[in-house]
C-alpha cells in the first residue's frame, strides 16, 4: 500500500508516513496486552519481564551515583571503566577477548544494540537470515533497515534449535547477515556445541556476518552455553549482542552492549551518537556494580525460574499441551493444535473465559502457528493459579 492510498484510509496526514512504515505490522504481543491493560484480574504469563525486583546493591550504584552528582552525558561509547567491566565478563564467561576501548559499545539495551548493527551494516536490498520463531522486533527492524529478512523455520522435532541443513537450504545469494539468538526467545531452543561449530562453518564458506544476540546466556539450564563468537574463526565475522534486562532483572535501566571486530563497532557508534548520543549514566553505573558483585544474584534467581519451568512445563503437558522442556530463557512454547482452536483464537477464549493470558505463536512468525508462548518470570503463587484454570479451559473445549 503506498502513503497516498493509506492516506485516503486514514486522512490527510498519513501522506507524509513513509511507504515502509506504513507497510510495518503492529507488535502481536501489545495489541494483545492493550486487550489484557482493561482486565486488573487476569494473571498475565505473557510479557518478557523478570517479576524480580533489580537486587537492591545495583539499585543504590545508581542512587549513590545521583547523590555524586553523576547526570553527565557519558563517551558515546560508554563509561570506559563499564567497557572494561564488560571486556572483562566476556572473557571470563563467555571466552572471547575484546579491546574495551575500540571494540565495546555501550548501548540502550539489546534491541538499541540490534538495530544500530543493522542500520550500520545493511545496505538496501541486502538479505539476512534469522530462525523463526523468533524475538518480535527482528523481521520489522531488518525491514527498518531496508534490508530483506529470510526466516529459517525451526520445529519441535528438534526443540526450535537450528538445523544446518535448514539453514543451508534458506541461503541464496544476496545474503549478507545470519542473526542468532540461542536461547531463543520464544521457544527456549539452544544449540550444541556440534550444531554451532556446522553453523560457524556455514557463515565462512557463505562469507556471512552473524548478529549473536545472546540476552538469556545466563538462563541455561541445560548444558553449557557456548558463544559462536569464540568459534574459531568466527570473532572476527561476529557482533555478540547483550545486554543486562534479563538475567540481573534490569528491565527499566534499558542497558544493554555489543562487541565485535573494532571496524564495525565504529560504524555502529556512528548510528549511535548521531540517534542516542550514549546510554544514561545511572544505568551504566548500575550495570558496573552488577558484572562486579551480581553473579550470586543471577544464581539464586535462575535456580527459581528452573523450578518454575519444570512445573509449568509439567502442567502444560498434564493439561494435553504438549510442551518441550525449554533448555534455557523464561518461555514455555505450548503445543495448543490439539484444541482445535489456533493460536489467536485459544489466546483470546483463554482471556475471555478464565482470565489468563499468553501470547499467540504467530506473534513470533509464522512457524509459531500452533503454539502459544508463556513466561514462567512470575511467581509460584501465580503460576499454579494459571495451570489450574488453563487445565479447565482445556477440558471445558472437548
Amino acid at each position: 500500500m503506498s502513503s497516498s492510498e493509506h492516506s485516503n484510509r486514514t486522512g490527510d496526514s498519513a501522506r507524509f508516513i513513509a511507504d515502509h512504515v506504513i507497510d510495518l505490522p503492529r507488535s502481536g504481543i501489545r495489541d494483545f496486552f492493550a486487550i489484557v491493560a482493561k482486565m486488573p484480574q487476569a494473571i498475565s504469563l505473557g510479557i518478557g519481564e523478570p517479576d524480580f525486583v533489580t537486587p537492591w546493591h545495583i539499585r543504590e550504584a545508581a542512587i549513590f551515583a545521583l547523590e555524586r552528582g553523576k547526570t553527565s552525558y557519558t563517551d558515546n561509547k560508554g563509561l570506559l571503566r563499564l567497557r572494561k567491566e564488560i571486556s572483562k565478563y566476556l572473557e571470563q564467561k563467555f571466552s572471547i577477548s575484546y579491546s574495551p576501548e575500540e571494540e565495546v559499545l555501550v548501548a540502550v539495551g539489546v534491541s538499541e544494540a540490534m538495530d544500530l548493527a543493522l542500520r550500520a551494516m545493511v545496505n538496501p536490498g541486502d538479505k539476512v537470515l534469522f530462525h523463526q520463531p523468533c524475538y518480535v522486533s527482528y523481521s520489522p527492524s531488518i525491514r527498518l533497515s531496508h534490508g530483506v529478512g529470510i526466516p529459517i523455520p525451526t520445529s519441535a522435532d528438534n526443540q526450535f534449535g537450528l538445523d544446518p541443513e535448514q539453514l543451508r537450504k534458506c541461503w541464496e545469494p544476496g545474503c549478507k547477515i545470519l542473526v542468532l539468538n540461542f536461547p531463543t526467545n520464544p521457544t527456549g531452543g539452544t544449540v550444541d556445541r556440534e550444531t554451532l561449530e556446522q553453523v560457524a562453518a556455514f557463515a565462512r564458506e557463505k562469507d556471512l556476518l552473524v548478529f549473536s544476540d545472546e540476552i538469556y546466556a545466563e538462563l541455561t539450564y541445560e548444558g553449557e552455553h557456548l558463544s559462536i563468537a569464540s568459534l574459531p574463526g568466527m570473532k572476527e565475522r561476529t557482533i555478540f549482542l547483550h545486554g543486562f534486562s534479563k538475567a540481573y532483572a534490569m528491565t527499566g535501566f534499558r542497558i544493554g552492549y555489543a562487541a565485535g571486530p573494532a571496524a564495525l563497532i565504529e560504524a555502529m557508534m556512528k548510528v549511535h551518537q548521531y540517534s542516542m548520543l550514549c546510554a544514561p549514566i545511572l544505568s551504566q553505573e548500575a550495570a558496573c556494580e552488577a558484572l562486579r558483585n551480581g553473579q550470586d544474584s543471577v544464581e539464586k534467581m535462575k535456580d527459581q525460574y528452573r523450578d518454575r519451568r519444570d512445573f509449568l512445563v509439567h502442567r502444560f503437558n498434564e493439561s494435553g499441551l504438549p510442551c518441550h522442556l525449554p533448555r534455557g530463557t523464561f518461555y514455555a512454547f505450548a503445543d495448543i493444535r490439539q484444541t482445535g482452536m489456533d493460536e489467536m483464537t485459544f489466546a483470546k477464549k483463554l482471556l475471555e473465559e478464565e482470565e489468563v493470558a499468553v501470547v499467540p505463536g504467530t506473534a513470533f512468525g509464522e512457524s509459531g502457528k500452533g503454539y502459544v508462548r508463556a513466561s514462567f518470570s512470575t511467581s509460584f503463587r501465580r503460576l499454579r493459579e494459571a495451570a489450574d484454570r488453563i487445565e479447565r479451559f482445556v477440558q471445558n473445549s472437548q
